[in-house]
């Protein structure tokens, strides 16, 4: 069994044939399904969705790039329902931020303000995080490092940085996509061999992020199986192992 540990089924991408991709992702062993939240607009639909299939789980968070749309209650409120197994997807993004300096620091701080108030209500919840890092590894690290010993979660879309790989000597997982199929993944592939085993897991960020030899197209859930064939020829394992493997520690991280 596979679990997409992070799918946008919310997109509206996969609104004409929904019913078709979740049967063609069970068809090739993914059997479970985790929506992660990035946009308070989106979290009714994500909801929807769990609510009306047994296998879809969701998390209900706020990406860095909708932080002027964070609303902790109304967060809150979504966090307490019965299918929400974590907070997230929440974190640090610098990729995009303006040009002049007053307005850099003011939007740093902005982002760590609301990933810092969504790591709270992890700990409140007791429940992981999903976290999404790019360009700010040193930040999301010392915010991460130091609130660890309280709450865990998985880094969504690994980016290979040598800097993270300590948080996997605390509660932190390592989430493996698509990415790891690309020809020019050499950093990832060099980092990939010391991330614990009992650290990993299988996601794909679809309709983003599509593994060869599908890239270009639109990501679904049973692209899990071209991750996971990668991760084994890498670890020199069948696929049934990696399955067990990524299986038993969502179960751990999230529960499902």
């Amino acid at each position: 069994m596979i679990v997409d540990t992070h799918i946008h089924l919310d997109d509206d991408r996969y609104r004409d044939d929904f019913d078709v991709v979740i049967s063609r992702a069970k068809d090739a062993g993914v059997e479970k399904f985790i929506i992660p939240g990035a946009d308070p607009k989106s979290l009714p639909r994500a909801i929807e969705l769990a609510e009306r299939y047994d296998e879809i789980y969701f998390a209900a968070g706020v990406h860095p790039y909708d932080m002027l749309s964070y609303d902790r209650r109304l967060l809150d409120r979504y966090i307490s329902h019965e299918k929400c197994i974590a907070v997230g997807e929440c974190g640090l993004d610098y990729y995009r931020l303006p040009d002049d300096e007053s307005e850099i620091k003011a939007e740093k701080l902005v982002q760590k303000q609301v990933f810092l108030d969504q790591i709270m209500l992890a700990k409140e919840h007791n429940k992981p995080l999903i976290v999404h890092i790019r360009d700010a590894s040193r930040d999301a690290q010392e915010i991460l490092e130091e609130h660890a010993s309280e709450v865990g979660g998985v880094l969504h879309c690994y980016n290979a940085d040598h800097q993270l790989l300590k948080l996997s000597e605390r509660n932190f997982y390592f989430g493996i996509g698509g990415v790891i199929t690309f020809k020019n993944a050499k950093k990832l592939l060099e980092v990939y061999p010391g991330i614990p085993r009992d650290k990993l897991l299988i996601e794909t960020d679809g309709p983003y992020l599509t593994p060869q030899p599908y890239r270009g197209k639109r990501n679904e859930p049973s692209y899990c199986t071209l991750v996971a064939d990668k991760m084994a020829e890498i670890d020199n394992c069948t696929r049934d192992e990696i399955e067990l493997i990524t299986s038993s520690n969502c179960k751990r991280l999230f529960g499902i």
